[in-house]
């Protein structure tokens, strides 16, 4: 009997698509396929196939079955689960599951093997190689090398026929963690919650836990030794460790490979697309059982995933916000569950979410309190910019500076963190006052002394900084406002012109290798003073790090968004963090205009359990996450009054339904972006309602005209 094939295809499409089975093709869910789609062939993943019970409309017939390994059923799963979580379609999350298979698979291998032949004429030389490669097959110049011979002695049995030339296909050398090494020692608050792991791990099953520990407690370490309880449990397991920062992947795989004695797979957008494809075929087949990786990872197509780690959980950079907008915690919990696996959630400032569902014993929880070793927490304390400000023109406070000159004067290290990129964020005309813009974008251009250009951080537009106002024409008028870490970097150079200064920012590290290398120079004490964003705020140990300097302790906290307490007592929590992980005690200042904010006072206390109760006393009263659930609805288009029109519609068609509460529409406060004018409605839900399923709904009433694009984002982040 013929066949249907259900085709996903990797594109926005609203569903999978149905195609004709060839004779004999013997197709099964998972299986990639190319198929026909208007002229051209694409490719698509078979999600289900049901008998043809004919009908009057003939289907296009599925052109081939591809070479590439099958898509397993909880990936499956998980991308359609995923894709209804988001009210997106299905299309969206599967691209991401592609990555790996789109790219080109490696050229194969030519490898010498013996045929069984003996050489004519035997000598020491050719013995040698025939002891190699009867371990074998190796490529010509490798088993030269191995034997410790000329090339032309290989060349040699060659042409005489002892040995012949063949291809084999590429594949990465994962090879196998050795279980049979031990970590590193743990203390006795470390050991007990690494048996609790091992124990969760080693009984099976779904199952969340959350390791919550303080700075430079060694919840790595933990962590890690659950990874080796689910991989000795099951000699097909695999595990999954997820990272909110590509800097941090180095030194994690660092660990890991000292753990376990063998390199782990690394998944994250700076892998080259040739390594990125034997990363996806080495998971695919279960030769790769370790992956480190951002949270796109999380879509690789593992055949029998049992432990994913979420390292910083809390960390707001698992938000993606562009394309197929989700949240990578709460989808690696789903994940979870569809496997049947285990889920660590590791932070030292849990998110609000997070440390509900631990309350309520929904996830185990697990407290690490104090620092491993003889390290201790720094002491933290409030510089107030009222009392003590800067000099005029500059941007670090006279007790600041003095903790500076001490800490230089001990050989020791400082660290000035201010998450703002660039030299200045706004620059303008002190004749006329105009603030310099992007094109058709509300967004400020920033100023980069390095590069002598003006940067729009949202869109990418860069251009020369101008001699003259583009709006006036008045010449040397422009002006830079408020301070970056090019600023910051320049004002410590001034200060201390004999120390070694460097910033560590995405505008001055390109790429994982230069991440690494910058992590190095400072943990080998090669750098004095580093300036850095948040890119350098969390989970790194710097030995003779003892200041940390906030420049700005305030700004996380301006806008108006729900959860900017919470990020910046989280942020400001893991920058001060990093001093004193060591033998030396720690310090940390942090500059306010505000020093009797509740989160400045928790900081300076140390007193994370105080701040969270009046978080979340707060978040309930007003039926915010995590007591209520928030989508968001952002919609943009080229004609403000087609926009207008096209929200007050939806407006017009919102469900009712009890529980549910929806605001707008209104400008969205960055209200024009690449020419395109933006609005947004914001909807909160009680716990008990299916937020997807209502937005699921609204969405299917409404249908936008073709210039104007509609974005629903589950559980949003960003209120921009």
């Amino acid at each position: 009997m013929s066949r249907i094939a259900s085709v996903l295809i990797p594109m926005p499409l609203p569903e999978a698509f149905d195609y004709a089975e060839p004779e004999g093709m013997a197709l099964s869910a998972g299986d990639h396929v190319a198929v026909p789609l208007g002229p051209r062939l694409v490719r698509g993943v078979v999600v289900a196939l049901r008998a043809s019970l004919g009908g009057n409309r003939p289907l296009k017939t599925v052109a081939e079955r591809l070479d590439d390994p099958a898509l397993p059923p909880g990936t499956l799963e998980f991308v359609q689960w995923a894709a209804r979580y988001a009210v997106d379609s299905p299309g969206q999350p599967l691209a991401i599951a592609l990555r790996g298979a789109r790219t080109p698979k490696p050229r194969p291998v030519r490898v010498a093997s013996a045929t069984g032949l003996l050489p004519a004429r035997p000598t020491p030389a050719r013995t040698r190689v025939l002891e190699v490669v009867a371990e074998g097959p190796l490529p010509p110049a490798e088993l030269a090398r191995a034997a410790g011979v000329s090339s032309g002695v290989v060349k040699g049995l060659i042409d005489e026929g002892v040995l012949a030339l063949h291809q084999i296909a590429s594949e990465a050398a994962f090879d196998p963690p050795d279980l049979s090494l031990h970590g590193a020692a743990l203390n006795a608050s470390q050991s007990a919650a690494a048996a609790v792991l091992s124990g969760v791990v080693n009984a099976g099953g779904y199952n969340v836990a959350l390791l919550d520990g303080v700075t430079g407690s060694g919840k790595t370490e933990v962590y890690l030794e659950a990874v080796a309880a689910a991989l000795a449990a099951d000699p097909d397991a695999q595990v999954l460790i997820l990272l909110p920062e590509i800097a941090l992947t180095q030194a994690v795989i660092a660990r890991v490979s000292i753990r376990f004695g063998a390199q782990p797979g690394e998944w994250h957008s700076d892998v080259a697309p040739p390594a990125r494809r034997r990363v996806f075929d080495a998971v695919a087949a279960g030769r790769c059982r370790i992956v480190v990786g951002a949270r796109s990872a999380l879509f690789l197509p593992f055949r029998r995933l049992a432990l994913i780690v979420v390292d910083e959980e809390h960390d707001t950079s698992y938000k993606q916000e562009e394309g197929f907008i989700y949240q990578a915690r709460d989808l690696a919990v789903a994940r979870a569950r569809i496997e049947n696996a285990g889920v660590i959630l590791a932070s030292a400032t849990p998110s609000l979410e997070t440390l509900r569902n631990a309350e309520q014993g929904r996830y185990r929880w697990l407290k690490l309190t104090a620092r491993h070793g003889g390290a201790v927490l720094p002491d933290i304390d409030l510089v107030d910019l009222r009392e003590t400000p800067p000099e005029p023109g500059q941007w670090l406070s006279p007790p600041l500076r003095l903790a500076m000159a001490e800490t230089w004067a001990r050989g020791e290290q400082s660290l000035l963190f201010l998450n703002r990129r660039g030299y200045a964020p706004l620059v303008l005309c002190k004749a006329c006052g105009e603030r310099m813009t992007a094109p058709d974008t509300d967004s400020w251009l920033v100023e980069h002394r390095y590069s002598g250009r003006l940067v729009c951080h949202l869109t990418g537009f860069s251009m020369p900084k101008p001699a003259a106002c583009p709006h006036c024409g008045t010449r040397d008028s422009l002006v830079s406002i408020g301070p970056g870490v090019e600023r910051v970097e320049e004002e410590a150079r001034e200060l201390f012109p004999e120390a070694r200064v460097a910033v560590f920012s995405s505008d001055t590290i390109f790429d994982a290798r230069e991440a690494r290398r910058m992590v190095e120079s400072m943990a080998a004490g090669e750098i004095d003073i580093l300036v850095a964003t948040q890119a350098a705020a969390k989970g790194h140990n710097f030995p003779r790090l003892t200041l940390v300097g906030v420049v700005d302790a305030d700004l996380g906290l301006r806008g108006g968004d729900l959860r900017a307490a919470e990020r910046t007592y989280q942020l400001l929590a893991q920058a001060t963090g990093r001093a004193g992980r060591r033998d030396l005690p720690g310090r940390a200042l942090l500059q306010t205009y505000a020093p009797e904010h509740a989160v400045m006072q928790a900081l300076k206390a140390q007193d994370r359990d105080a701040f969270v109760a009046a978080e979340m006393a707060e978040r309930e009263l007003a039926g915010l996450p995590p007591f209520g659930r928030l989508a968001a609805v952002i919609a943009s288009g080229p004609d403000g009054a087609q926009l207008e029109a096209f929200m007050r519609k939806m407006a017009e068609v919102a469900p009712n339904a009890p529980g549910v509460e929806v605001y707008g529409p209104a400008d969205a406060p960055l209200g024009l972006i690449r020419g395109r004018r933006r609005k947004r409605f914001l909807v909160r839900a009680d716990r008990t309602v299916d937020l997807s399923a209502y937005m699921a709904a609204w969405r299917a009433r409404v249908r936008p005209p073709g210039a104007i694009r509609v974005a629903i984002d589950i559980d949003p982040y960003s209120f921009l």
